[in-house]
């Protein structure tokens, strides 16, 4: 049985326990504070258990060149790199405030940690656990000073090689055993003949002390619920409010009506997975009583055509008597 982790104060994952399900707001609020709070509500409103943005210090991950390099996207917010990522960064004060309407609100709260001085401010923060985009999981010290600060980690996947997360496992396991993986492929949308759910039962084969769930880019909402049924423990996907908006990230991301039927559809399923004894439930009972097991008769019977047997609560059978031929031994 995979470890159990309490990924968030009380909320314990692997096992037997629900699936943690992430709404991943990323930076789908458009620069807006008070959209970003709508996410929050709503991921709440449908059952999410964690709202998660990503937080970057822009200054300390990008170089001057970088940041004055001009960004023509039709996604762009701005005419260079730099004044479309200032668009989409809140500060420190903002996300206090964010974190704050969360707990009013009720759903836990964290972020990515777009590099390591953005790890130093959520953990500042006291965020419940840091979450490792796909994009720093092969950034191995990046790793080793996340892993040292003693949270919770969700790492993804995404463009990695089985022997990189081999690597990444050894790396943090020494450090921090409350840790896991997330399958992810990294194309927004993705074609689902690149999800690989199958790479989920390998993971859980090679690193079985640990959970494994699955971080999603692909368009509605089946292959998450499968993901589940597969055994993911946590399960990640972008939401937004509008899929037309600007920004790279809607199109891969569920509206708030897909959210709540993601939700739904993952607690049927946790239900529906049961137990794996084979045995009469409770809820066979009726139909066991009024259609098996039939009775045997006295004597063999035989005869050409449909094959017939005495079931409980009936007393009498009637058989095509031109068919019908008896063959009585001693009793």
């Amino acid at each position: 049985m995979p470890l159990e982790l309490e990924l968030c104060p009380g909320r314990w994952v692997g096992g037997q326990h629900p699936c943690f399900i992430i709404a991943e707001i990323g930076q789908n609020h458009q620069g807006d504070l008070e959209v970003a709070k709508r996410m929050i509500r709503t991921a709440k409103e449908c059952g999410a258990d964690c709202a998660k943005f990503q937080k970057s210090e822009l200054e300390y991950k990008f170089n001057r060149k970088a940041l004055e390099r001009p960004y023509t996207s039709k996604h762009s917010w701005g005419k260079t790199y730099g004044e479309h990522k200032r668009h989409l960064e809140f500060s420190h004060a903002q996300y206090r405030e964010l974190q704050k309407y969360a707990q009013e609100v009720g759903i836990f709260f964290t972020a990515s940690g777009m590099d390591e001085m953005a790890v130093e401010f959520l953990h500042e923060l006291n965020v419940p656990f840091f979450k490792v985009g796909s994009g720093d999981t092969n950034n191995f010290p990046y790793l080793e000073k996340t892993a040292k600060k003693g949270r919770p980690m969700v790492i993804s996947s995404g463009m990695q090689s089985m022997d990189t997360m081999k690597q990444v496992y050894q790396i943090v396991k020494p450090l921090n055993p409350n840790f896991c993986f997330l399958q992810c492929t990294s194309a927004y949308p993705l074609p689902p003949e690149d999800v690989n759910l199958r790479v989920i039962a390998e993971y859980q084969k090679l690193f079985p002390d640990i959970p494994i769930g699955y971080s999603g880019h692909e368009t509605g909402i089946a292959i998450s619920v499968a993901a589940v049924a597969l055994g993911a423990k946590v399960l990640e996907r972008h939401i937004t409010l509008d899929k037309t908006w600007k920004g790279s990230d809607h199109s891969a991301s569920l509206e708030p009506a897909e959210l709540a039927e993601l939700v739904r559809s993952v607690r049927l399923v946790e239900r529906a997975m049961g137990s794996p004894t084979k045995q009469l439930l409770p809820c066979e009972i009726a139909c066991n009583a009024k259609v098996g097991p039939a009775r045997p008769c006295q004597a063999p019977l035989s005869w050409e055509g449909p094959q017939w047997a005495i079931l409980p609560g009936e007393s009498e059978l009637t058989l095509p008597e031109p068919r019908l031929s008896w063959s009585l031994g001693s009793h």
